[in-house]
């Protein structure tokens, strides 16, 4: 298949202002896309992209699990409201708070073995549409992605 230009893609007629601007819109479209693909997968078990990025942070963190705080750090999307996002996993049965007796103030989140049973039949599927979407590309091709899209973000904050 024909590689097509975002200016095709997106209709655009006039140039981009900047070589800069176009990688920026690429890398936008590109990632909507991506993400679309797996947000099919994952809405059939019930599930957002979100909620599965918060629900592998504490299958990483098991079995002490980790203050709201350190899961909004490790997000790989930033959301804004992390605590009704957890209400939310905790409302599904797909983890539990628990407040911390040394200090009331953390509450510490765990993930239940509802949501590692829904992790598990989730991992062959988001396995399968990450292979799907990037098996045009070899190793070398795709780490050279990675280390573009590093060096990009390392120079972001």
């Amino acid at each position: 298949m024909p590689v097509k230009r975002l200016t095709d893609e997106i209709k655009q007629t006039k140039p981009f202002s900047s070589l800069a601007e176009e990688a920026f819109l690429n890398v936008k479209r590109t990632a909507e896309a991506l993400e679309r693909n797996l947000s099919e997968t994952l809405k059939s078990f019930g599930v957002t992209g979100t909620q599965y990025n918060v629900l592998r942070i504490l299958r990483g963190a098991e079995p002490d699990g980790l203050p709201c705080g350190e899961i909004a750090a490790r997000m790989v999307t930033r959301d804004p409201d992390v605590t009704r996002l957890l209400d939310r996993l905790d409302k599904g049965g797909l983890v539990t708070r628990e407040r911390s007796a040394e200090d009331r103030r953390v509450v510490t989140t765990r993930i239940t073995a509802r949501g590692l049973e829904l992790l598990a039949s989730l991992d062959r599927p988001v396995a399968d549409v990450h292979r799907r979407q990037l098996a045009h590309m070899d190793a070398r091709a795709l780490q050279s992605l990675i280390d573009a899209l590093q060096t990009a973000r390392a120079h972001t904050d």
